[in-house]
């Protein structure tokens, strides 16, 4: 159950209201110094790259814009909205899209035509959770 109220786009939630919707709907995603975070980890320079333009494409898309973390093997997204100066449910929402995007299986999907990347190291670009 929720322990958390859903508040309007701007209203900024309670550090123990973040925790709680995080568990129940981002659960690799955590709470740290007024952020919502996630470390996304790749398989090296291309792949983090496409992590960082698919990010970039959703950020702008809704016009809500994370701060990234970059380096050869990893992302760290990190959102908060600047203007309520807290978490916000445009945290929340971009967070969710990113998470389906970046870490989408096609392959897990039940009757998916799309095989996904081949189980070679030679095409890994994302350490999948």
């Amino acid at each position: 159950m929720a322990q958390w109220r859903k508040k309007t786009a701007d209203e900024t939630y309670a550090p123990e209201e973040i925790e709680a919707r995080l568990k129940e709907e981002l659960p690799n995603w955590y709470y740290e110094d007024g952020w919502i975070r996630r470390k996304y980890k790749t398989s090296g320079w291309k792949g983090t790259l496409m992590v960082v333009n698919t990010v970039g494409h959703l950020s702008e898309a809704a016009f809500h814009h994370p701060d990234l973390t970059v380096s050869y093997a990893f992302v760290i997204v990190k959102l908060m909205n600047h203007a309520a100066k807290g978490v916000t449910d445009k945290d929340f929402q971009l967070a969710r899209k990113i998470e389906e995007v970046v870490m989408w299986r096609p392959a897990k999907e039940q009757d998916s035509a799309l095989e996904g990347t081949p189980d070679d190291p030679r095409f890994k670009y994302i350490k999948y959770d």
